[in-house]
């Protein structure tokens, strides 16, 4: 395989569309085999919450694999469109930040990107550097390189107008001020979720507008979150943050779903590549490979990926030790609960765990024997758990928890 063929199928791995793909070929081939600059990537990022899950990662990692070809890449800290507010994915105005808001979130968000890029090979910007010093008649000369119509395009736009719901004029501006980041940056590249297409796009046509040569896009997948449906997300509580503790980032891991887990291999692995995902794909649909242990591999190298090693390898041990009763639990996060003080049975106890959704559903997996209190299979369903015990409970082999009673005030 040639170093320019190299470079397309790891760029490609996992992306959703290129475009243009013929365009990217040319200018990897000129900066690869002709001896060329590296190529400028980007990837602009809102501060809207202080704290990045795996999710966001999946950009991330892309920007990584560009940066181990020999490429800069550009973290775009959207101090300045954060402000503004972006609907995208919603169908109301997402409310604008405060300029307090964007400082502090931005902080944290570029004390957590090097765990997955190369710090020398990163540049870190923020569009205030540019939008800052732009005056009104500026953003009215951008404004102008636009039509409503064409906004109206953008498929969020158009159904809130099709649904008589607000627009507020400002957020016409958001895609406008996205590309001319481009237009600043000189990208070459520009990454983003499926989501962010319109945007993207607004960048190679402004671009072009001011002599650039266009920029390629690139857009990723969205990544679901551990309910198997929804887009990860921190208000669905389905995500896993970059900054948990290892131990968090297995146990998590270890409950995705095995048809949801081939993606996030293909988007979040870096050491299991294509063909070795095909082989292992193979080997568990003929039933020589437990699909568990490709899982437990993958929330391995998560968790390394964000705490070391040695970190990662004390998660997995305590995933091991709560799964079948035997090692040491210590390092399993501790959850607190608060009970009455003639305590609770079994199906109540795994409900106030956040293991079950109501004592029925207990119930139901108690009589199928699918409960275990640390390691034995648990059927005294009239036992009642006092204050003061600690252990750990579990339903299944993926959803367990360590708890500790306390007497409730």
């Amino acid at each position: 395989m040639t170093e320019l063929q190299h470079a397309l199928d790891l760029i490609s791995r996992g992306s959703e569309e290129i475009l243009k793909r013929e365009e990217l070929e040319a200018r990897l081939r000129t900066s690869v085999q002709d001896g060329g600059r590296p190529l400028r990537i980007k990837a602009g990022f809102d501060p809207t919450a202080p704290d990045l899950h795996i999710g966001h990662t999946v950009l991330l990692n892309k920007m990584r694999q560009f940066q181990d070809l020999g490429h800069q890449v550009i973290f775009l800290i959207g101090d300045f469109t954060g402000m503004i507010g972006d609907p995208t994915g919603k169908n109301v105005t997402r409310k604008p930040l405060t300029r307090e808001d964007v400082a502090a979130n931005a902080q944290t968000y570029a004390d957590q990107v090097f765990k997955v890029l190369d710090r020398e090979r990163t540049e870190v910007r923020f569009n205030s550097e540019w939008f800052g010093a732009m005056d009104a008649a500026g953003m009215i000369k951008l404004a102008a390189q636009h039509t409503v119509a064409r906004m109206l395009e953008r498929d969020d736009f158009a159904k809130r107008y099709a649904a008589q719901q607000p627009i507020a004029i400002h957020e016409f501006l958001y895609p406008l001020v996205q590309g001319y980041d481009s237009v600043a940056l000189k990208a070459d590249v520009e990454l983003g979720g499926t989501d962010q297409k319109f945007n993207l796009l607004m960048g190679r046509g402004l671009q072009e507008h001011f002599g650039q040569p266009p920029q390629i896009v690139l857009t990723m997948p969205l990544l679901e979150g551990l309910d198997g449906v929804n887009k990860m997300s921190k208000s669905l509580g389905n995500y896993i943050g970059i900054n948990e503790p290892a131990i968090d980032i297995v146990t998590k891991a270890m409950k995705v779903g095995d048809a949801l887990m081939w993606k996030w291999i293909d988007l979040l692995s870096f050491e299991i590549g294509v063909d070795e995902a095909k082989v292992l794909r193979r080997d568990i649909e003929g039933g020589a490979l437990n699909p568990r242990d490709v899982k437990l591999r993958l929330a391995r190298e998560l968790a390394a990926r964000f705490h070391g090693d040695a970190e990662a390898d004390k998660a997995v041990a305590g995933w091991h030790a709560a799964v079948r009763g035997e090692g040491d639990v210590s390092n399993l996060p501790l959850h607190e609960i608060l009970v009455p003080a003639g305590g609770l049975r079994i199906a109540a106890l795994l409900v106030a765990a956040g293991l079950m959704p109501s004592n029925s559903e207990a119930n139901r997996k108690l009589k199928e024997r699918a409960v275990r209190v640390d390691g034995e299979v648990f059927e005294d369903v009239a036992r009642v758990f006092t204050p003061g015990f600690e252990g750990v409970i579990a339903v299944g082999k993926r959803n367990f928890a360590r708890v500790h009673l306390r007497a409730a005030a």
